[in-house]
């Protein structure tokens, strides 16, 4: 990264697992939780369900400002509000409170969609698909992991409210780091707008741009089925015939590590192949890891090969579909980035809900079920996308000496 002080990319790295982990620790705890209030698991669901939607709404409020906000005061205000809102979400007395502050911790913990425009525009001119790769996967990381520690810390110390405790401290400690990685500004000409143009930009940028309609769907369908997953693998695992405790099942989410380490080359592939072949290798490894789900639901050894496969068809999804939106249109990277992730953790809000629903009705079934039917959508959509894409290269060829034109990666004007 030509534009950035040595040793930048591990802190974003870093600042992105840190901050991420704060949506997900959760859903090991979801058990303890309703055991601890006395509800029922779809009542606790609703932690992971604010997590996600708070995550959402604070994509759309506030990662435009990373178009036009100054940068290092940004990052170091999203810290701090995050580290108070998990201090009240481990003294929270009721299910109510403990869901409002997974909502407002959600909403400004969303540092790592403000890190990854700001890489990019940071990188080298063609390693987009690298930079994003690198932080990408620790994305990814930040999630899995999460579940690990808040399950074996839950098991140890007899509580749930160690986790947020725990995540707190971490989110503080990332406010004496990260700021100073951080460039001023944007450098670009969006500073000049005001906050209400910048989020009143959003629909229109929403039309303009296919390539974003394209990847907001892909992206959304599959973090439905992932979410969808882990939000109710914690059930799934603690009843019979498995029987496991919350320590152990938050061991999966190191178990998965090897996926989510794999898919960081996809950025590369991202860059020499094209988005779209990165896309159909991610929907094929989900499909394999939902069909083990439904084989062999109750094999452990199963079940990790599909967090495998699952963590690694769904980092790979994004890596590609973030490629495409920010070479898409480079000028306005946060504000695309806040559409797609937006409708990402939309998705993910939807998966987790539904798939708790099924769960409480029709069990592990239920669950893969409703996978299947995100992945199927995903699938028709990425089927039609290039039918339309090779129609259009066979009506317009390439002109001798020079490569065919990439439609995906075009702007709808």
């Amino acid at each position: 990264m030509p534009n950035a002080r040595r040793g930048t990319i591990p802190v974003f790295a870093t600042a992105t697992a840190v901050t991420v982990s704060n949506i997900y620790f959760t859903q090991p705890l979801l058990e303890q939780i309703a055991r601890s209030f006395h509800i029922s698991a779809a009542a606790a669901g609703l932690v992971a369900t604010a997590g996600q939607i708070g995550y959402a709404l604070g994509i759309v409020a506030i990662v435009p400002l990373a178009d036009g906000a100054k940068l290092r005061r940004l990052s170091a205000v999203l810290l701090a509000v995050t580290a108070l809102a998990l201090v009240a979400g481990a003294f929270a007395p009721s299910i109510a409170l403990l869901s409002m502050a997974a909502l407002v911790l959600s909403a400004t913990t969303v540092l790592p969609q403000v890190i990854m425009p700001t890489a990019v525009s940071m990188a080298a001119k063609g390693q987009a698909g690298r930079v994003l790769g690198a932080v990408g996967t620790a994305l990814t990381m930040g999630a899995l992991v999460s579940r690990s520690v808040s399950g074996v810390l839950a098991q140890a110390t007899g509580t749930w409210r160690s986790g947020f405790l725990l995540a707190a401290v971490a989110t503080a400690a990332m406010l004496l780091i990260l700021p100073r990685y951080m460039p001023a500004g944007t450098g670009r000409k969006a500073e000049t707008l005001s906050y209400p143009r910048l989020l009143g930009s959003l629909p229109g940028l929403f039309r303009r741009y296919a390539p974003l309609r394209l990847s907001a769907a892909l992206g959304g369908l599959v973090f439905a089925a992932f979410s969808g997953f882990w939000a109710t693998l914690a059930f799934h695992l603690t009843q019979a015939p498995i029987g496991l405790g919350s320590a152990v099942v938050g061991l999966f989410g190191i178990a998965a590590i090897p996926g989510a380490l794999a898919a960081r080359y996809s950025g590369r592939m991202a860059d020499g192949w094209g988005p779209t072949a990165v896309n159909a290798v991610s929907l094929v490894s989900v499909a394999l890891a939902l069909a083990m789900f439904l084989i062999a639901g109750d094999s452990l050894v199963a079940l990790l090969i599909g967090c495998n496969l699952l963590g690694y068809g769904t980092t790979s999804g994004q890596i590609a579909n973030q490629v495409r939106i920010f070479t898409a249109g480079p000028e306005v990277r946060a504000r695309l980035n806040t559409l797609y992730m937006f409708s990402v953790f939309a998705g993910g809000a939807i998966g987790t809900a539904v798939a708790s629903a099924l769960f409480a009705s029709w069990g592990w079934a239920g669950v893969v079920g409703s996978g299947f039917g995100f992945l199927g959508l995903a699938v028709v959509i990425l089927a039609v996308h290039t039918r339309k894409t090779r129609g259009n290269e066979m009506r317009q060829p390439a002109v001798a000496g020079q490569p065919a034109p990439v439609l995906e990666d075009r702007a709808v004007r």
